[in-house]
């Protein structure tokens, strides 16, 4: 491969080529293509395209069409079920009745246990404060309603699954802006911190509030990031960037071990994030570990693009990253197969990757990990439900606007998704409060984020998202469709228990695509804490099973039942399995440049490169 790219030109920078004065060419009969005739094609288009982009930007990428569709698709169906509303109205009969009679026992100081509990996750009303009058009936009352707007907005007969999820979903971020404890005078820890500190928590969260925004509108990290610096406290392994093309740079890491293990480990990190995310401080960095262990270890670092980059595809995030680097690593360590290992989106890029070459007769890969990765997006959690034709209407047009989609448009996004602990929670403990506790090094990476290319990022939402394509056979590379049940090589696939990126019983559902032996775990932690789990880390543990590649399909619950118990880290159990596949090692590589023509290197870099520091 050799990293060149055809050149699309879009259709509105293309120049008329006719000596006719525009405002004469009035169409076909003149013998041009007539001005007004492509004005009237062109037009409506860029139109429904700006407006969509313009609105796109004040709603943060979320169509508000999709949303209203939902909630008229509830109404319509609500209007029309007697038996629903009749149920809604016993219920909210039930709720204000159990209110009251909690009132009435605490206005007779009796004991009184709570009409309702929170919900696990919710640890908004946890202190002993809200356990004193008037604030445990204020948040009793909350906690009520928020129950019976769930009761209202689900189970009503005829609304789209989609639809009632995506109704309640925007009812509950509503009532989670007007909680009492988003509030000074309904907060009884704020007012006892007032009281305690005089009001000199409010100056402080006044001035952090001030500080904020101005870096946020400046450009400038948050508070306390300046303390990370890359290449020196996180991405600090050291090694060589050994090959770079206009998408990635590779970077191979100098051995700590006089010998190594045979086959190569290769990461694929996810395109929306920095590498370093698995290469943070020196004792919970995923790569020192595996070098460490004996294990020649690769990595790519994604370019971040830009408007330039608008025309870049799915297939040449492929072609250029995931092909590429498998390529090169062949080179720089030749008669050797790959580990191949994917994180997040890299995970699903890296299933593809395997499925086409094993079609294709490539048996490069040796071994297949998916690490918090997908290849069926039918139950991809809330995050799927800004998934739709409407909803990507919106976004490709803000992303044709601007080329790409903005790493904090995205972040925005995930952001809402947990509301509670990234918005809500931060701003009480910052203004309300007046704590700013330091930012550790995951806090960091996740500020640092990275940009999507108009075309490739709306070919990932279709295509895998909206069509799950991927998983019916339809998902074609280089012009043909490509099967997950192709791959014939052992696979290692990580969930974490608390993941709304990718939840686990989505990931689970490799089980019933691929056929081959198939090692699963489970984790404790979310998206990237689950991942990042390194030996040592306090309160982490998982479960684990073999899936033979002739056994039975087992239901997730089935599976959870079964699996075997695991106090700690599961990277030990990862390393080990990778090392059954080694029958000898070898001499330790010093990292060098690899000889192939795509290699845009004249001499080697230290890691962690260059690409890492885009802005």
């Amino acid at each position: 491969m050799d990293g060149s790219l055809p050149v699309t030109v879009p259709a509105e920078t293309v120049q008329r080529q006719s000596t006719t004065p525009l405002w004469m060419d009035f169409g076909p009969s003149t013998g041009g293509s007539g001005f007004l005739h492509e004005l009237s094609h062109e037009l409506p288009d860029y139109l429904d395209r700006s407006v969509h982009a313009a609105v796109a930007k004040a709603t943060g990428g979320v169509s508000p069409l999709s949303i209203a569709g939902s909630f008229l698709d509830w109404g319509a169906h609500f209007w029309f079920s007697p038996g629903k509303q009749m149920h809604i109205a016993f219920k909210g009969w039930d709720k204000l009745r159990r209110l009251t009679s909690y009132s009435f026992r605490l206005a007779g100081d009796l004991e009184n246990e709570p009409c309702i509990e929170p919900l696990v996750q919710d640890r908004r009303f946890r202190a002993e404060s809200w356990k004193s009058f008037p604030f445990n009936l204020i948040h009793q009352q909350f906690l009520l309603t928020q129950q019976f707007w769930h009761n209202v907005f689900t189970g009503v007969p005829g609304v789209q699954p989609k639809h009632e999820a995506l109704a309640d979903f925007t009812a509950r971020q509503f009532l989670d802006t007007v909680a009492p404890s988003n509030f000074f005078f309904t907060n009884p820890e704020v007012l006892e911190r007032t009281i305690e500190e005089r009001g000199a928590n409010l100056a402080r969260g006044a001035a952090y509030f001030v500080d904020d925004m101005l870096r946020r509108y400046s450009g400038r990290p948050p508070a306390g990031h300046e303390a990370y610096k890359v290449g020196r406290d996180l991405a600090a392994t050291p090694g060589k960037v050994v090959f770079r093309n206009r998408l990635i740079e590779l970077i191979q890491y100098t051995p700590t071990t006089s010998e190594v293990k045979a086959p190569p480990v290769l990461i694929l990190p996810a395109w929306i994030m920095k590498y370093y995310i698995l290469d943070l401080s020196e004792t919970n960095s995923l790569v020192r570990y595996l070098v460490d262990a004996g294990h020649t270890v690769f990595i790519v670092s994604w370019r971040n693009p830009t408007a330039e980059d608008r025309d870049l595809s799915f297939e040449d995030y492929l072609d250029l990253g995931a092909f590429a680097a498998v390529d090169a690593v062949k080179v720089a360590v030749p008669d050797e197969q790959v580990h191949l290992v994917g994180y997040c989106l890299g995970g699903t890029s890296a299933a593809i990757a395997a499925a086409t070459m094993a079609r294709d007769g490539n048996d490069a890969i040796r071994s297949l990990t998916m690490l918090a990765a997908q290849v069926d997006f039918s139950q991809a959690g809330e995050l799927a439900l800004f998934i739709s034709d409407s909803q990507l209407a919106f976004l490709e047009d803000l992303m044709w606007d601007q080329g790409y989609l903005a790493a904090e448009q995205m972040a925005g996004a995930f952001q809402v998704l947990r509301s509670n602990d990234l918005i809500w929670s931060r701003s009480l403990r910052s203004y309300w409060l007046g704590e700013r506790r330091p930012p550790n090094d995951l806090m960091v990476w996740n500020a640092d984020g990275t940009r999507m290319p108009y075309r490739m990022h709306s070919e990932y939402l279709r295509k895998l998202y909206l069509n799950n394509d991927l998983a019916h056979g339809r998902f074609e590379v280089h012009g043909r469709p490509v099967s997950i049940g192709d791959i014939n090589v052992p696979v290692f696939a990580v969930g974490t228990t608390r993941d709304h990126v990718a939840p686990w019983k989505s990931v689970y559902k490799l089980h019933l695509l691929s056929d081959t032996d198939l090692t699963f775990v489970l984790t404790d932690g979310g998206h990237n804490g689950g991942i990042i789990s390194e030996p040592g880390h306090p309160g982490r543990s998982f479960k684990s099973a073999f899936t033979a590649s002739d056994a039975a399909y087992r239901s997730p619950e089935q599976w959870l039942e079964e699996a075997k118990d695991h106090p700690g880290s599961w990277w030990p159990k990862w390393e080990a399995w990778l090392s059954s596949f080694t029958d000898r090692t070898e001499p330790a590589r010093t990292p060098h440049l690899i000889d192939v023509p795509a290699n845009e290197l004249a001499a080697c870099v230290d890691a962690p490169g260059t690409y890492v520091f885009q802005k």
